[in-house]
């Protein structure tokens, strides 16, 4: 399952507030308003908190609210880490000319969805890991965006000389993109390719071949 992204859930709008993380205005001088500049995209605070809110709207409405309050981290870091990986990688695809379609990624979603046992049950398993429902499919996107950038670059994932063949290109990515994080949510490391107090890998497995 993708491990981008963790979140927290309550189960009364009360909690629900009390436990959202201050996420207020950049400090940044140079870019206000702005988590992070991305190639010269801002990813704006508010772009971040309406993420954040998504999340903790469908985690609320949980059984296992409480569960998934203690079992997740910082939803902020890892929301806006997922963010800006996006935009790495779909420069990485558009460079190697990787695309995605509808299909595929309708395809893709079916078959882990009858090897989850259930789209209710997919959703459930990445609503622990802090993906709202309106973005499993961006989700199932960057998953075929992966294969395909490490088709192109003949390396293959399941081995650690393919997942460091592709972390070095998208390395070289991110370095070429200039990115620029809000101090107050940490420091992007462009060898990585990840913001640095997430510590969350961004290579992992498949959803459907987790455990709930």
């Amino acid at each position: 399952m993708f491990r981008r992204r963790t979140a927290l859930s309550v189960s009364t709008t009360a909690a629900l507030l009390a436990a959202a993380p201050l996420l207020a205005a950049c400090g940044n001088d140079a870019h206000p308003g702005a988590a992070a500049i991305v190639d010269g995209k801002r990813i704006t605070v508010s772009q971040l908190q309406a993420k954040v809110k998504d999340v903790r709207a469908a985690q609320a409405k949980s059984p296992q609210g409480g569960q998934l309050i203690m079992s997740t981290g910082r939803l902020s870091l890892a929301t806006l880490n997922g963010m800006i990986f996006d935009e790495v990688l779909a420069r990485g695809a558009r460079d190697a000319g990787v695309t995605v379609s509808r299909g595929d990624i309708q395809k893709w979603r079916g078959r882990a969805e009858k090897q989850a046992g259930s789209a209710e049950r997919l959703k459930a398993m990445w609503l622990q890991q802090g993906v709202a429902p309106d973005e499993i499919d961006a989700m199932v996107r960057n998953q075929l965006l992966l294969d395909g950038v490490a088709e192109h670059l003949h390396a293959d994932r399941r081995a650690p000389q393919g997942q460091q063949k592709l972390a070095r290109a998208l390395a070289k990515t991110s370095r070429s993109m200039g990115i620029d994080v809000n101090p107050r949510f940490g420091k992007w490391d462009d060898q990585q390719v990840i913001l640095g107090e997430t510590k969350d890998p961004w290579i992992t497995r498949e959803p459907a071949k987790q455990q709930a």
